[in-house]
């Protein structure tokens, strides 16, 4: 999977891998894959937050601090070392809690008792089941980037969200269609008058 381009994927996917996850399913050589909420929950939170699994594997409810009126997260990230502060939307911060107190897990326990590469072959079965090809788990964070990037078109705010080093390395994430590029010129459209 390392050496796989990995891709983004779309709301649709998201949805499809997420519900497929939280059911279970039999694969084609007939094993039988039960539902897994600690799965589904995880890269759901690496779809809103932008984080990479190996940051989300470690998240304990108790990371996310209530604070002048507003939920926010505070965290040395695992692979660059830097530290990261920004908001979590209360909805999100609202289904953490939800999955933690659903699944008896204490505030200052770790919400994902799981470890990256477990998540990574549950995410791969799901992918093969569904035929959907170039998925992991940083597919995920892509979907966030290009989520966000989407919105407004700012390749700097992405590259703050995703704390990437430069520009460059955030347009690498952005899978940005024709029929994108098409609808965002005729977005922009500036004549004199």
């Amino acid at each position: 999977m390392a050496n796989k381009r990995t891709r983004a994927i779309d709301k649709s996917e998201f949805e499809l891998i997420i519900s497929t996850i939280q059911q279970g399913f039999t694969t084609n050589t007939g094993q039988r894959i039960r539902p897994n909420q600690r799965v589904a929950a995880a890269l759901c939170c690496e779809a809103n937050l932008g984080l990479r699994i190996g940051d989300i594997v470690k998240l304990k409810l108790s990371d996310i601090i209530y604070e002048s009126g507003r939920y926010h997260l505070d965290i040395v990230e695992e692979k660059t070392k830097k530290k990261r502060t920004f908001t979590v939307p209360h909805e999100i911060y609202t289904y953490l809690q939800s999955y933690a107190l659903e699944n008896g897990i204490k505030p200052k326990n770790r919400l994902f008792n799981i470890n990256v590469r477990a998540i990574q072959s549950h995410l791969k079965l799901t992918a093969d089941y569904l035929g959907l090809e170039d998925i992991s788990t940083h597919s995920f964070r892509k979907f966030f980037a290009n989520s966000i990037y989407l919105q407004d078109y700012n390749v700097e705010l992405v590259r703050e969200l995703l704390q990437h080093s430069s520009v460059a390395v955030t347009q690498h994430y952005l899978s940005v269609d024709t029929k994108q590029v098409e609808q965002a010129l005729q977005k922009h459209i500036v004549l004199p008058v």
